[in-house]
C-alpha cells in the first residue's frame, strides 16, 4: 500500500518526472542497448541465430590462447596479490617491525600511481633498455636484457599495483579485531603463529574473499600491463578485443570475446555476491578492545620479517623514486641510465609544460577529466536522492541498471558503444557518435556512475530528514528544499567524489584505446605511445615529467579527501569506527566491484 502511495507521490511531481524521463533515456542509450546490440550483432548478424563468430573463436589458436592466458593469469593474480597484500597489512598494522610508518608510505605509493603509469614505469624501469637492466647487463653481460617480461613481468607488476585493496580493506578488518580475544589465546599459551593462524586470518576470512575475486576479476580483464610487458608470447583477452575490434572483419570475434569476459565477470560477482551473505566485509562497531600490535619473539622469524617487509618497500618504492629523479634527466643520462648531479635539469618539464605538443595531451586528459567528473556527479545528485528517498520497485529497478557498468567489463561497454553508434541511431537524434570525442566523454561519464551513486547516496542518507519535513510543512517545493536545504548539507561530498572521479580518469588507458579521437589523444595513449619508443628520447623524459604531475595530483586529491578529514576526525575525537557515511575520509566498501578505483583504482589496479 505504502508502495502505490510512493509511486503517486512521485508520479504528481514534475521534477520526479523530469528526471525519471532523463534518466530512462540514458540508461536506454549508453546502458541497455549497447550491450543488447553487441550481442544481436554476435549472435544474429543477419536477423536469424548464427554460431560463426563461436567457430571463428574456437579455431582461432591465437584467440584461444589468449583465453587460457587471461585465466591463467587471474588465478595466478588471486593467489600472489594475497600473500603480499596481506603480508604487508600484517606488517604495518599488526606486527610491531621497526619503521613500519615509512613501509606504510612505500607500500602506499600505489595510491597515488597506478595504470598504464605504473606499467610504463616499471617497464622503464626494469624492461630490455630500462635503467635497472641496463646496470644489470654492464656487471653480468651474460644476461638477458628481455629478461622482464611476459607472463612473469605482467604477474609481478599487477601483483605490486593491486595490493591497494589489501591497503584499504584487510588493514580496515584487521583493526575491528578485538584485542581481547588475542590476549585470551596468549594466556592459555597459544604462541604468535598459532594466534596468527586460529584466530586472526579465520576473522579475516569475509574480507579475503571479497579482495580475492576482485583480483582474479582485475586479472581477467587486465589490459595495459599485457600490453606494455606481455610482449608477443603473453597475449590476453583483453588486448586481443582491441585487437580484433580495429578490423571490421573481426569485430564479431571481438564482440563474443568480450562477451565471454563480461559472462566471466558476472559468474565471479554471483559467487561475491553469494560470499557477502555469509558475513560482513569490514567492521563497522566498536570493539570491547582496541587492537595492539604483536612482537615477534622468534629471533630468527623477526629478522626474516624485517628483511622481506624492507625488500618489498625497495620493491614498491624503488620505480617512484628513480621516476621522480629522471624526470630532472638530460636525454643522454635517459639513454645510458647513468645519472649525475651534471645531467639534472628542469628542461623536460619546462618543455612539457610549455610546449603545445607536450602539454596538449595533458590538457585533453584534465579537460575530459574535469568535464567527466562534475557531469556525473551533477547528474547523479538528483538521481540519488530521489533512490534514497523513495523506496519502491521502480527506484530499485534504476538502481540495478546504473550498475551496469559495475557487472561488465569496461571492453564490453566501449566495444557496445562502438558498434551500437557508428550509424545514425535515432536514440541520439540520428547522430553517429564513433569516430567523435563525444563517445570518449560518454564513456567516462558511464564508468564513473555506480561509484558516484553509491556515494552520494550515503551522504544523502546521512541527512537529518527532520529538516527537509519542517520545509515541507512550512510549504516549501520539492526543487526549493533540495537546492537550499540538501545540496548545502551534500556539497562538500560531492565535492570529494568529483575530485576522485577526476583523479581517476586523468590516465584512463582501458576506455581511452577503444574510443579516443585519432586527433585528439589523452595522457594515458600517449605514455602507452612513449612506452613504445614512438618519440625517442624525448617521449621517455615526457613521461616521467607526465608521472611525476600525475603523482603530485593524485597525492593532493588523496590528502584533500581523505588526510584532512581523517585529522578533523582526530581533533573532534570521534570513535575508530567508520561514520555512517563513507564520504569523504573512509575506505570503500570491500564487495565493490573491480575496479573502481574507489579512490582504489589509483588504485585499483592495472588494467
Amino acid at each position: 500500500m505504502s508502495g502505490n502511495i510512493t509511486v503517486r507521490t512521485m508520479a504528481r511531481s514534475p521534477f520526479v518526472l523530469v528526471v525519471g524521463a532523463v534518466l530512462t533515456w540514458f540508461i536506454a542509450a549508453f546502458l541497455v542497448w549497447p550491450n543488447v546490440n553487441i550481442l544481436l550483432a554476435t549472435f544474429f548478424p543477419d536477423g536469424s541465430f548464427s554460431g560463426r563468430a563461436a567457430e571463428k573463436l574456437f579455431s582461432s589458436q591465437r584467440a584461444m590462447k589468449a583465453l587460457g592466458n587471461s585465466f591463467l593469469l587471474a588465478v595466478a593474480l588471486s593467489v600472489t596479490v594475497n600473500l603480499v597484500g596481506v603480508f604487508i597489512v600484517l606488517v604495518t598494522h599488526y606486527f610491531r617491525i621497526r619503521g613500519s610508518r615509512i613501509l606504510f608510505l612505500g607500500y602506499a605509493s600505489t595510491f597515488i600511481y597506478g595504470g598504464i603509469v605504473l606499467a610504463a614505469g616499471y617497464k622503464f624501469i626494469y624492461g630490455d633498455k630500462g635503467i635497472v637492466t641496463s646496470l644489470l647487463v654492464r656487471l653480468f653481460p651474460a644476461m638477458d636484457p628481455g629478461w622482464f617480461s611476459g607472463f612473469f613481468a605482467v604477474l609481478v607488476v599487477m601483483t605490486f599495483a593491486t595490493t591497494t585493496n589489501h591497503m584499504l580493506f584487510v588493514a580496515n578488518a584487521l583493526k575491528g579485531i578485538d584485542y581481547q580475544t588475542i590476549e585470551a589465546a596468549r594466556n592459555l599459551g597459544a604462541s604468535t603463529w598459532t594466534i596468527l593462524r586460529r584466530i586472526v586470518l579465520p576473522m579475516l576470512k569475509p574480507t579475503l574473499f571479497a579482495v580475492t575475486i576482485l583480483s582474479f576479476l582485475t586479472g581477467l580483464g587486465a589490459l595495459s600491463a599485457p600490453q606494455v610487458l606481455g610482449g608477443r608470447d603473453f597475449q590476453t583477452i583483453t588486448p586481443m578485443i582491441l585487437t580484433f575490434t580495429n578490423s571490421p572483419t573481426s569485430r564479431d570475434l571481438a564482440a563474443l570475446l568480450a562477451v565471454i569476459l563480461g559472462l566471466a565477470t558476472m559468474l565471479m560477482l554471483a559467487v561475491m555476491s553469494r560470499l557477502e551473505k555469509g558475513g560482513t566485509y569490514f567492521s563497522v562497531s566498536k570493539v570491547s578492545s582496541e587492537l595492539q600490535k604483536q612482537d615477534i619473539t622468534h629471533r630468527g622469524a623477526n629478522l626474516a620479517v624485517h628483511a622481506v617487509a624492507y625488500l618489498l618497500f625497495a620493491i614498491y618504492t624503488l620505480p617512484v623514486v628513480l621516476i621522480v629523479l629522471y624526470s630532472f634527466a638530460d636525454g643522454a643520462a635517459i639513454q645510458t641510465g647513468q645519472l649525475s648531479l651534471a645531467n639534472l635539469t628542469l628542461d623536460n618539464y619546462v618543455r612539457v609544460l610549455t610546449q603545445q605538443s607536450g602539454l596538449r595531451p595533458f590538457i585533453v586528459s584534465v579537460v575530459y577529466s574535469a568535464l567527466a567528473a562534475v557531469i556525473a556527479v551533477a547528474g547523479l545528485l538528483f538521481v540519488s536522492r530521489l533512490l534514497q528517498k523513495y523506496k519502491n520497485w521502480v527506484a530499485s529497478a534504476f538502481e540495478y541498471l546504473l550498475h551496469i557498468p559495475w557487472i561488465l567489463p569496461s571492453a564490453l561497454l566501449a566495444l557496445g558503444l562502438i558498434v551500437s553508434y557508428d550509424h545514425p541511431n535515432p536514440l541520439v537524434g540520428g547522430a553517429v557518435l564513433t569516430g567523435t570525442t563525444v563517445i570518449l566523454l560518454i564513456a567516462f561519464v558511464t564508468v564513473k556512475i555506480p561509484f558516484t551513486l553509491r556515494m552520494l547516496k550515503a551522504s544523502f542518507a546521512a541527512v537529518n530528514s527532520s529538516l527537509e519535513e519542517a520545509a515541507a510543512i512550512m510549504g516549501a517545493k520539492t526543487l526549493y528544499v533540495f537546492r537550499r536545504i540538501l545540496l548545502p548539507l551534500v556539497l562538500p561530498a560531492a565535492a570529494a567524489i568529483t575530485a576522485l572521479n577526476f583523479n581517476s580518469l586523468l590516465d584512463d588507458y582501458d576506455t581511452a584505446i577503444f574510443l579516443a579521437h585519432p586527433l585528439v589523444q589523452p595522457l594515458g595513449l600517449v605514455i602507452k605511445a612513449n612506452t613504445d619508443g614512438a618519440e625517442g628520447t624525448e617521449g621517455i623524459a615526457n613521461t616521467f615529467v607526465y608521472t611525476v604531475l600525475l603523482m603530485v595530483i593524485t597525492g593532493v586529491t588523496m590528502y584533500l579527501v581523505y588526510g584532512r578529514s581523517g585529522r578533523q576526525r582526530n581533533r573532534k575525537r570521534l570513535p575508530a569506527a567508520p561514520p555512517r557515511s563513507p564520504v569523504p575520509g573512509t575506505a570503500l566498501p570491500a564487495a565493490q566491484a573491480p575496479g573502481e578505483d574507489d579512490a582504489t583504482r589509483p588504485a585499483a589496479a592495472v588494467r
